[in-house]
């Protein structure tokens, strides 16, 4: 799945742009939801002993929930899920990009610069559920801020001009940087 710098909702409802992903893949909506069952985070939500709807339409409602839910913007809008998604602030359409991602269940999420385009509070929103996320998806993300890699980054890639100079795991490559380009980015002295 591909998050990019900037959001862009797709011209439909916000429960369209997060429906979109599985009607389009022909995703089994029921196995996805046998599978997801079985996490943490939806026995937090749904409780373990959720029994799921008679309806396919009512599966996909329970699935768009979900991933608003995974994305960490179902609260603010689960009272307008009919409302065009365009006219989320910034930072919801990215959560929203979020969930739209993950409704196609995917292996890996690339996130590029994926709060680039975000006020700090939308960042921090969406670093969170990167945090929570981390555990159970790849999560590549390419940034230029450091705060934010030692903050997210498990394990580190790092490239200048485009070539490959170091990878370490974070703590590593943060703690004792083996390249001068690695010691001199973190110190501030390129960029």
């Amino acid at each position: 799945g591909f998050l990019p710098q900037r959001p862009y909702p797709l011209p439909m409802s916000i429960y369209d742009n997060v429906a979109f992903g599985p009607r389009i893949h022909r995703l089994d909506v029921s196995n996805v939801l046998s599978r997801i069952s079985q996490t943490d985070e939806f026995k937090e939500w749904c409780g373990p002993n959720r029994m799921f709807r008679k309806t396919k339409h009512e599966d996909l409602h329970l699935l768009v929930e979900y991933y608003l839910r995974l994305s960490g913007l179902w609260e603010e809008v689960k009272d307008r899920l009919h409302k065009p998604a365009a006219k989320l602030s910034i930072g919801q359409q990215q959560r929203l990009a979020l969930a739209r991602v993950l409704s196609i269940e995917p292996e890996v999420i690339l996130a590029d610069e994926p709060t680039s385009a975000l006020d700090p509070i939308s960042a921090k929103l969406v670093e969170a559920q990167f945090m929570v996320l981390k555990k159970t998806y790849t999560i590549i993300v390419v940034t230029h801020i450091l705060r934010q890699a030692k903050r997210l980054a498990d394990y580190i890639v790092f490239m200048y001009m485009g070539d490959l100079i170091e990878h370490e795991p974070a703590g590593q490559f943060f703690r004792e940087p083996r390249n001068e380009k690695s010691r001199a980015y973190i110190r501030g002295e390129i960029s």
